[in-house]
């Protein structure tokens, strides 16, 4: 109470203060107001009243008007920035397709004339070297591709049974040779009674999840834990995907979700650095959000939460066209 009587009375008292000032002005500057004062003091009190909360009020419209095109301008400065990051991007893909396929098709000339480089030369080694360079930036280039299609692209939403896609998902690590090396458990409740269906593109939530979990594979040692987990938390679903792998430094955790991010730990292993930006646009896409929490040595966890149709405090995903999914998915970052 005293703290809304503290905050409510400058507000009651500022537009007869300025009134009070803007009367004693008058007075002082047009002698003809002083007979007004001395025959009504009120009827001048309550003039000057009126007048400093007009004064006010234009400051206060005035002040609201700029904060508004602020953020307008905020707004559109991030817009103008995606539109070019998405132009770089596809330009990008456009630049180096013909010149990746000149590569690739001088490499299988000189892999089918055979006998004239030996593999364990010098030459056959350097030339071995380029071809899988080559097979990397095709690779990262049809990344960039699917990211920026994906970015610019309506989405065409159905329900989707996440204990159902889950288990797709499971099935497509365990055909990684790796995966079989750690303990990989899935979670999902069963009582008192299943996870809701959520709205979205099954072919994209696949990718996105089984990136996550490629990566934690990916990122941990055999006989570690990789667990995935699944609940519901009021209005949204919640998804965690767990690992005993070695973490993240502090410093590069707010690069992750970077396309092309490249963290120490991973500079020695194949990938392209797409798979955790993939998996953030995702979720933004489908109206979640999605967090990273990690030890340096210990591990990481990734958390997504998608809305749960018709309930309190969700929003609709986007919808639009629909797609198939690319059946060699996107590999992990």
């Amino acid at each position: 109470m005293t703290g809304l009587v503290s905050g409510a009375l400058p507000r009651l008292l500022a537009p007869l203060l300025s009134g009070a000032a803007i009367g004693a002005v008058m007075q002082v500057t047009e002698p003809e107001i002083r007979l007004y004062a001395l025959v009504s003091p009120a009827l001048l009190a309550g003039m000057a009243g009126l007048l400093g909360t007009v004064a006010l009020a234009a400051v206060a419209l005035i002040r609201q008007r700029d904060a508004v095109a602020t953020e307008a301008a905020v707004r559109d400065a991030v817009a103008a920035a995606a539109e070019d990051r998405l132009r770089f991007l596809m330009r990008l893909d456009h630049e180096l397709k013909n010149p990746l396929t000149a590569i690739r098709a001088a490499l299988a000339n000189i892999d089918q004339a055979g006998a004239m480089v030996t593999a364990g030369t010098v030459a056959g080694t350097a030339l071995a070297s380029v071809s899988e360079q080559a097979n990397r930036i095709t690779r990262l280039v049809g990344d960039l591709r699917k990211l920026a299609d994906l970015e610019a692209r309506e989405i065409e939403t159905v329900r989707v049974d996440l204990p159902s896609l889950l288990h797709e998902v499971e099935e497509a690590i365990a055909a990684i040779p790796s995966a079989s090396e750690r303990v990989i458990r899935v979670s999902v409740p069963q009582a008192p009674w299943p996870l809701p269906l959520i709205e979205g593109d099954r072919d994209l939530l696949f990718i996105a999840l089984q990136n996550l979990v490629a990566n934690a594979v990916k990122f941990s040692a055999p006989g570690d834990t990789v667990e995935v987990r699944a609940s519901e938390d009021g209005s949204w679903l919640l998804l965690e995907v767990a690992d005993t792998g070695t973490g993240i430094p502090e410093d590069e955790i707010g690069e992750v979700w970077h396309e092309l991010a490249r963290g120490r730990a991973a500079r020695s292993l194949p990938g392209t650095g797409i798979g955790l930006a993939l998996v953030r646009v995702v979720v933004i896409r489908h109206g979640g959000q999605v967090t990273i929490r990690s030890r340096d040595g210990q591990g990481t966890v990734v958390s997504i939460r998608l809305p749960v149709p018709g309930r309190a405090g969700t929003a609709p995903a986007a919808s639009g066209s629909r797609h198939r999914r690319d059946p060699r998915g996107t590999g992990a970052s």
